[in-house]
């Protein structure tokens, strides 16, 4: 794989997760919401969290998705760079 589109992946994912923190830390900040910021970075991870809550258990009120998340997108990272 030609070396700018590894770096191009990488620098997407990492963005990706990035967004993904952004939200935990977001949702222990200000859980009822905020202003445009707070939406985008809501609508960028939703697509990425939501198939992953459908597959886990219910955790008594706990959202593991997001580390699920950042898990699969390091171990992408790390696909993607080997090949």
């Amino acid at each position: 794989m030609p070396l700018v589109v590894v770096n191009f992946i990488q620098l997407l994912i990492g963005a990706l997760m990035l967004l993904i923190l952004a939200r935990v830390v977001v949702s222990w900040v200000a859980p009822y919401g905020g202003g445009g910021v707070i939406a985008f970075i809501y609508q960028a991870t939703e697509p990425i969290l939501s198939p992953i809550r459908r597959v886990l258990p219910p955790t008594g009120g706990l959202d593991l998705s997001p580390l699920v998340a950042l898990i699969g997108l390091s171990l992408l990272v790390q696909l993607v760079v080997r090949l």
